[in-house]
């Protein structure tokens, strides 16, 4: 059985601790390899193998942490086939949509090779007599990113490029359940010239979590995962003084108007719905359609569901693979069920989908459930799986309350050929990241990502201009030079400008 180890202070590292979990073929239900897990010892070990390697590289030249992070992108760039099939043999999304994957991370990577600009501080010159202000930004320290399984690859690249590009050392908590990626991510910044110890993977579960967010040493800390984890993550990290950003659940809706062209709009929420089944932060999981919309459009998007390829992720014919877990299929199962029983109706369903060949594998098809009310809990629930409910408004103004009322406000999107209505839409709903007729609204990486309500904990969104805000802490130096033979003229009153 293979062993997915720890990365500390440049090489693979087994630790202290006996704990090891299972990391499964989702494919075909098989265990594949195990995982050592953490204990605070381990932890412990890595934090102060970063916190000896910032005493240097927080003091490195703009110019070399430039030079490195442009051989790094060239390297993942390279390997981004490998980077693909490892996630695909561990989350169980299909290579093409982990390319994809691999690439969003990589216009992060981008983003920081820019640093040297973005780094610029402000000046300004004889505010008072012989006075000079200017301001500058400094690096935090150890940072530290917990991340969730569905993403392996871009959502800790949201977090470390930035975080090492602005001077501060990094470790990385991935998820156990595909850890395999963040190793071979550690070794192509090895191979870009980062020093020892700059950038760290501790694999673990709560144990590990507990551990960061307590530790002394830890600056600041990065979550992407579910809302009760990222409130306790926010909350305890924080009492620890910690400089914490923690992006929680969502629940995004797309509303469908009568004037949207329902072939257009089916195709785009069946791909927003059931890829990577459905195990996106940012998949569409609600369809709000609205008035005469909605026959029309349960129809067209059950079409499509129905003809979904459904397959291992290394099938190159497959556009959809299993879910991660077989917790994670039994959960997502019980919730069509209960839907059905509070209701709803069933236009397409995946339960009890076997893949020929790969008969145990942890597969659970594209489901369309309409009638669809508020109070039900395949509405109220974050699914993450490939089910799409469809909820029936009236009106723009019906559906943009609907979505209000949600807890959630991580991301949204329209689908309508009335500008008006897109912009009511757009400045009433109460959510961090809208489409109007793009179903999955993930910014660049010169934007920030994030959302409202209970999708983020913490007041800066992740990656983008507020990353940069997020790793860093200002300096203003207020100076003054005056000639030696000048009298002092010090006043005992409070300074102002002259």
């Amino acid at each position: 059985m293979r062993t997915i180890t720890h990365w500390i202070g440049g090489k693979p590292v087994s630790g202290s601790s006996t704990r090891t979990g299972p990391v499964w073929n989702p494919a075909t239900g098989e265990q594949q390899a195990e995982v050592v897990l953490a204990g605070a010892e381990d932890l412990d070990a890595a934090v102060r193998t970063a916190q000896a390697a910032f005493e240097r590289w927080s003091q490195s030249s703009l110019s070399q942490r430039s030079k490195i992070l442009f051989a790094f992108r060239e390297l993942v760039n390279a390997r981004t086939q490998e980077l693909a099939e490892v996630i695909a043999d561990e989350h169980g999304k299909v290579v093409s949509d982990a390319r994809g994957e691999v690439q969003r991370g990589l216009e992060v990577v981008e983003f920081a090779c820019g640093i040297p600009t973005l780094l610029k501080g402000g000046y300004s010159d004889q505010v008072s007599t012989g006075v000079d202000v200017f301001s500058f930004r400094q690096p935090l320290g150890v940072c530290a990113g917990i991340t969730p399984f569905n993403f392996p690859i871009m959502v800790p690249m949201w977090m470390h490029p930035v975080a090492i590009a602005c001077g501060n050392t990094f470790v990385l908590k991935p998820s156990e359940r595909d850890p395999s990626a963040s190793l071979l991510v550690a070794e192509l910044w090895a191979e870009a010239g980062l020093p020892e110890g700059v950038f760290n993977v501790v694999q673990g579960d709560k144990e590990a979590v507990d551990a960061l967010l307590d530790h002394p040493g830890v600056a600041a800390v990065s979550f992407v995962g579910s809302t009760p984890i990222a409130k306790y993550i926010h909350r305890r990290g924080t009492a620890n003084g910690k400089r914490v950003q923690a992006l929680g659940g969502a629940k995004n809706h797309a509303i469908v108007l009568p004037d949207a062209p329902i072939d257009y709009a089916s195709d785009h929420l069946v791909a927003a719905a059931f890829g990577s089944a459905g195990e996106r932060c940012m998949a569409i999981s609600a369809a709000v359609a609205v008035g005469s919309a909605a026959d029309e459009l349960v129809a067209a998007v059950s079409d499509k569901a129905r003809a979904v390829k459904v397959g291992p992720g290394r099938d190159p014919d497959s556009e959809m693979g299993p879910v991660v877990t077989r917790a994670a299929r039994d959960r997502i199962v019980g919730l069509i069920g209960t839907g059905e029983q509070q209701g709803a109706r069933l236009t397409v369903d995946g339960r009890g989908l076997s893949v020929p060949g790969h008969e145990n594998g942890f597969f659970v098809g594209p489901t369309v459930i309409d009638d669809v009310t508020t109070e039900m809990d395949v509405y109220r629930e974050e699914i993450f799986g490939p089910v799409l409910s469809v909820v029936r408004a009236d009106s723009v103004d019906d559906a943009i309350a609907l979505i209000n009322s949600n807890p959630y406000g991580n991301g949204t999107a329209v689908f309508t050929s009335s500008g008006e209505a897109a912009r009511r839409f757009q400045r009433g709903v109460n959510v961090g990241m809208i489409g109007i007729n793009v179903p999955i609204p993930v910014p660049m990486a010169y934007y920030s990502f994030g959302g409202w309500k209970d999708s983020l904990f913490g007041d800066k969104h992740i990656h983008g201009p507020e990353g940069v805000s997020f790793y860093t802490r200002a300096k203003v130096v207020t100076s003054r030079w005056p000639h030696v033979e000048a009298a002092s003229g010090a006043t005992y009153h409070f300074p102002t400008a002259n």
